[in-house]
C-alpha cells in the first residue's frame, strides 16, 4: 500500500509535467485561434505523450515489473486512451453544437479525469 502511494505522488508529479506541457502546447494555439481547438488538441498530445513515457517509464513506474522496452506498446495503447479521453473533453466543452464554451473548459478535465484514468491503466496494465 505504502508503494502505491508513494508510486501515485510519483505518477502525479510526472502526469502534471507532462500535463503542463500539453497545456503549454494547446493554450497558445487555441487562444489565438491560431488553430481549432482539436487540432491544438492533438498537437499538445503529441508533445505530452512523448514526455510522459519518458517520465513514466524512468521514475513514476520505475522498478514496478515491465521494463520500459516491452511497455512501449501497453503504454501508446493508454495514451490513445488519454487522447480519446481529452478529445472528447474539447468536443464536449467546446464544440458549438455542444457547450460552446471557452477554450480553457477542457483543461479542467484533463487536468483532473485523464491522469485517474490513464494512472489505473498504467499501474495495472503498462508496467504490472
Amino acid at each position: 500500500m505504502r508503494d502505491t502511494f508513494w508510486q501515485l505522488v510519483r505518477f502525479g508529479i510526472a502526469g502534471g509535467l507532462a500535463t503542463l506541457c500539453y497545456a503549454m502546447v494547446y493554450s497558445p494555439l487555441a487562444a489565438f485561434k491560431i488553430t481549432s481547438e482539436q487540432v491544438a488538441n492533438i498537437c499538445g498530445y503529441l508533445v505530452a505523450m512523448g514526455s510522459g513515457y519518458v517520465l513514466h517509464s524512468r521514475w513514476s513506474f520505475r522498478g514496478h515489473g515491465a521494463d520500459a522496452k516491452s511497455s512501449m506498446p501497453k503504454f501508446f495503447a493508454v495514451s490513445l486512451v488519454s487522447f480519446a479521453l481529452n478529445t472528447f473533453w474539447v468536443w464536449l466543452l467546446t464544440d458549438d453544437a455542444m457547450l460552446a464554451g471557452a477554450w480553457w473548459w477542457p483543461l479542467v478535465p484533463i487536468a483532473l479525469v485523464t491522469p485517474l484514468v490513464t494512472f489505473a491503466l498504467n499501474r495495472l496494465w503498462v508496467f504490472a
